[in-house]
């Protein structure tokens, strides 16, 4: 749309998406501009949603909960994107398999059933302010099935485009790893604001106003007292928060670097989740928000599932990456702990999270590779849809079920052996391109 003027630019985009609305069951041939407007569409609904939910945190830590507050609003736009990505899925039958398909739509689901319901909870409940409530676990969940359809779909329907790089491709599953691993993480934010919410208090000078506090005290039914603040800012037990996060949010990490396949995953998606910690904290101390502690730690156990990946045994990869990852997560508390301020979390539990990490891991390994989720899977896939036979698919707008390729991703998905998950020469291969010719419209 260069050189389009800025009043018809809507009127042109109904003229271009409306031959793409046709019915169609999911798995259909999928033009490549229309792929990759979805998977835009994807990616700016997810930015929009964590840049909300990261201002929604910090604002409830300072005031009283607002329906129509800022935050809120913007997390708004992001579910209204994604709403309306959803609809075209589910209805066109484009740019995903059935799973991913069933993914997206069930997490929609699950998320919209949430919100009404934690509407009812805070009219009933009041306040509510800590992230580990029911209501809220409904929406990370959905966000996270959301989030699996998306992977899913970009994994599996990147690969069939020769306009769609290898690089492109590896940064966009990369990113999308990235959102996941913010949503599963985001509970904690309870905990990292907590503790410094807590200390405001000791100094006395406590960053929540006092209407927020009076208004807590008087639904607990006590003074505005330390205990009262105690309890307003760190109602979670301290054990929950190494754990959590040295279990599943290293098992996410596990999950990106057998998918994606390139040799720094973990510790690059850890890295870009805590530079954006980093970058967003200025903005909102900036503006008056309370302030958080920050995951590094993050840092140490990507970087430990990482090394783990160099182990040449596979089985004994999720052992010696459970160690490492464990080492990491609680090693960095103790040493954010002591040179900064890390949340409460209790030390002596770490052989827990060390056996729990090490069963997620042979898990995850053996679904991916189940499931024909892995790098070299996709390589395969990619490489086979190279046959000479099979470089003349097109479709356009309107197209019922794609020919060939296309059609069996499902197949292809479920049947690539186990064994794949471990094949780290073809995960780190250069793929050969993709010899689907552009769709026509």
């Amino acid at each position: 749309m260069n050189g389009t003027p800025l009043k018809q630019i809507p009127a042109r985009a109904i003229e271009w998406a409306l031959p793409y609305w046709t019915r169609g069951e999911a798995g259909r041939q999928t033009p490549q501009d229309l792929f990759r407007v979805l998977y835009l569409g994807w990616l700016a609904a997810f930015v929009l949603k964590v840049l909300g939910s990261s201002w929604d945190v910090s604002w409830h830590f300072k005031w009283l909960r607002d329906d129509l507050a800022p935050p809120h609003l913007l997390n708004t736009v992001g579910t209204v994107i994604a709403v309306a990505l959803t609809i075209v899925h589910w209805y066109t039958g484009y740019g995903v398999d059935r799973t991913a398909s069933r993914l997206i739509v069930w997490g929609t689901g699950v998320f919209l059933i949430a919100i009404p319901l934690d509407l009812i909870n805070h009219r009933v409940n009041g306040i509510d302010i800590t992230a580990w409530s029911p209501s809220h676990a409904l929406l990370y969940i959905g966000t996270a099935l959301m989030l699996a359809g998306a992977i899913r779909g970009w994994y599996l329907g990147s690969g069939h485009y020769a306009e769609i790089s290898r690089r492109r491709r590896t940064l966009v599953l990369g990113g999308l790893f990235a959102f996941f691993l913010e949503n599963a993480h985001f509970p904690e934010l309870q905990q990292e604001y907590g503790v410094l919410e807590l200390a405001s208090w000791d100094r006395g000078q406590p960053y929540a106003e006092p209407t927020l506090l009076e208004f807590a005290a008087n639904q607990m039914g006590r003074a505005v007292d330390r205990a009262m603040v105690l309890k307003f800012s760190l109602p979670i037990p301290d054990v929950v928060y190494a754990t959590y996060a040295g279990v599943l949010g290293v098992a996410i990490l596990v999950f990106a670097r057998v998918m994606v396949g390139r040799r720094f995953t973990a510790t690059t998606i850890a890295g870009v989740y805590v530079a954006y910690r980093c970058l967003i904290w200025p903005l909102l101390v900036g503006g008056g928000f309370p302030p958080s502690t920050i995951p590094f730690f993050f840092l140490l156990a990507g970087l430990g599932v990482d090394l783990a990946f160099l182990v040449p045994i596979r089985h004994l990869r999720p052992l010696v990456g459970a160690v490492l990852a464990t080492a990491g997560v609680y090693g960095g508390l103790l040493v954010q702990d002591r040179v900064l301020e890390a949340p409460p979390y209790a030390p002596e539990a770490w052989p827990v999270a060390l056996v729990a990490l090490a069963v997620v891991w042979y898990a995850v390994e053996w679904f991916a590779g189940r499931r024909g989720l892995t790098a070299a899977a996709a390589e395969d896939r990619i490489a086979a849809e190279t046959r000479p036979e099979e470089r003349e698919i097109t479709a356009g707008p309107g197209s019922s079920r794609a020919a060939g390729t296309e059609a069996t991703s499902d197949v292809a998905a479920e049947a690539t052996p186990a064994s794949a998950a471990g094949s780290e020469a073809g995960a780190e291969a250069t793929p050969a391109s993709a010899a689907v010719s552009k769709p026509t419209a």
